[in-house]
C-alpha cells in the first residue's frame, strides 16, 4: 500500500471531491425530492454500489478496455442517458398525474420505494461510463506499483473513495428530504420540486450523452 503521506493526500483529495457537487450529488437531490428522504437514502446505497462496479471493472482492467473503444464507450453512455432521461421523464409525469388525481379527490399513485430506488441508483452510476473515466484518471496516482499488489491498491482506494461520497450522498438526501417535508402543507410546490427533480434527471442525461470519450 501507498505510504502514510500518499495515503493521506488520497484522502484529502478524495473528500474535497466526494463533497464537490456533482452529477452524483444532483441525482440524489432529485431522486430525494420526487419520492422522500428513505428512496434519497436508498439510492445513495444505490450509487454508491454501482460506484463499486466501476472500481471492480477498473482493477481488473475492464474500464480501460471500454474506454479504448469508442464503440462500447458510446454505447454504454446511450444506454446509460436513456435511462436517467425515461426516469425523468416518468417523475414528471407521476407528479402531474398524481396532481391530477388530487384534484379528483383520490388517492395518489403510492412512491416507488426504496428497493426500487436503489435499484435505479445502481444503474444510474454502472451505466455511467464518466465514473470510469473518474476511477480511471484519480485513483492510479495514488497507487504504489513498488509495493506490490496493484489491483488490490486500487480497490481499496477506489472503496474509500465510493464510501466517501456514498456519505455525502447520505447528507444530500438528508437535507433534501427536509425541504421536501417542509413543503408537504403545500401540494403545488411539491409538485413543482418533483417536477423539478424529473427534469433535473433528464439534464443529467442528456449531459451524459453528450460527454466525449477521453482522449
Amino acid at each position: 500500500m501507498p505510504d502514510v503521506t500518499q495515503l493521506a493526500l488520497f484522502f484529502a483529495a478524495a473528500f474535497v471531491l466526494a463533497v464537490t457537487p456533482g452529477p452524483g450529488i444532483f441525482y440524489v437531490a432529485a431522486r430525494t425530492l420526487a419520492g422522500g428522504r428513505a428512496e434519497g437514502v436508498a439510492s445513495s446505497f444505490g450509487t454508491g454500489l454501482g460506484g463499486m462496479v466501476h472500481v471492480l471493472a477498473g482493477s481488473l482492467g475492464v474500464s480501460a478496455i471500454v474506454l479504448a473503444s469508442a464503440e462500447l464507450f458510446t454505447a454504454l453512455k446511450m444506454i446509460g442517458a436513456g435511462y436517467l432521461i425515461w426516469v425523468g421523464f416518468r417523475t414528471i409525469r407521476s407528479a402531474r398525474r398524481d396532481a391530477s388525481r388530487a384534484l379528483r379527490d383520490e388517492a395518489a399513485a403510492p412512491p416507488i420505494g426504496p428497493r426500487r430506488a436503489f435499484r435505479e441508483g445502481v444503474l444510474v452510476e454502472a451505466l455511467n461510463p464518466k465514473t470510469a473515466v473518474f476511477f480511471l484518471a484519480f485513483v492510479p496516482q495514488f497507487v504504489d506499483p513498488a509495493a506490490g499488489g496493484v489491483a488490490l491498491q486500487f480497490l481499496v482506494l477506489g472503496f474509500v473513495s465510493v464510501a466517501l461520497n456514498t456519505l455525502a450522498d447520505i447528507v444530500v438526501a438528508f437535507a433534501a428530504g427536509r425541504i421536501r417535508e417542509g413543503a408537504t402543507a403545500r401540494p403545488a410546490l411539491i409538485r413543482r420540486l418533483r417536477e423539478a427533480s424529473g427534469g433535473a434527471m433528464i439534464a443529467l442525461g442528456i449531459g451524459l450523452a453528450l460527454a466525449r470519450r477521453p482522449a
